[in-house]
């Protein structure tokens, strides 16, 4: 089963308006809730004065993601964050955050033109953005003494793996991003350096 999948390039603006509200909408790629948290601040830093901004977002493989949120930031309940989301998971893309940054035109769209606005604002820009396809990653944690570190580090850089996090206490526990197409070759190298290890599945 191929369990690589598209992910945006990178971050894109587009802009639409609808009845003389204005939607700025960006995407994004993340890997984790705090990349989204940050995305968010700037956006609230460049736009102070923006009624909404509403926002959707899934990190890991379209249909199976590791995590998904969404936010109506004060818009009535289901038409923002969802009709966002809804487009996301069409465009089967993962790794990705939409924004929709919302100026108040002045006239009032109603719930099904707000669906339709915060939609067609996600699908403008995840339209136009450029795709990668990334490989698929399971997560993994280790637990090792001191010495491991080193080889373990050296099996990530030589094998595309990633090591998100590391933590020190008596023991060293790391939280390591494999390729799922290295899964067995992970396993025996934890094995062969006597490594406590599991996925988290």
């Amino acid at each position: 089963m191929n369990k690589d999948y598209p992910v945006p390039a990178g971050y894109l603006e587009r802009e639409t308006e609808v009845k003389k509200s204005r939607f700025i909408a960006r995407v994004a790629p993340v890997n984790s809730r705090n990349e989204v948290k940050d995305w968010l601040e700037r956006a609230h830093q460049d736009h102070p004065d923006a009624r909404h901004i509403c926002w959707a977002y899934q990190i890991g493989r379209p249909g199976s993601a590791a995590e998904a949120a969404m936010n109506d930031d004060g818009e009535p309940s289901g038409t923002a964050g969802k009709p966002i989301l809804s487009v996301i998971q069409h465009k089967d893309m993962g790794d990705v955050l939409v924004m929709v940054i919302r100026y108040f035109g002045g006239i009032k769209l109603g719930a099904g033109g707000l669906v339709r606005a915060y939609a067609g604002a996600a699908e403008s820009v995840l339209s136009a953005v450029d795709r990668v396809v990334q490989r698929s990653m399971d997560a993994a944690t280790v637990t090792m003494s001191f010495s491991d570190e080193q080889p373990l580090r050296h099996w990530c850089e030589t094998n595309d793996a990633v090591l998100e996090s590391i933590e020190y206490g008596s023991t060293v526990t790391a939280r390591v991003l494999v390729p799922a197409d290295r899964g067995e070759q992970f396993g025996g190298f934890c094995d062969a350096q006597k490594l406590d290890y599991r996925f988290d599945r």
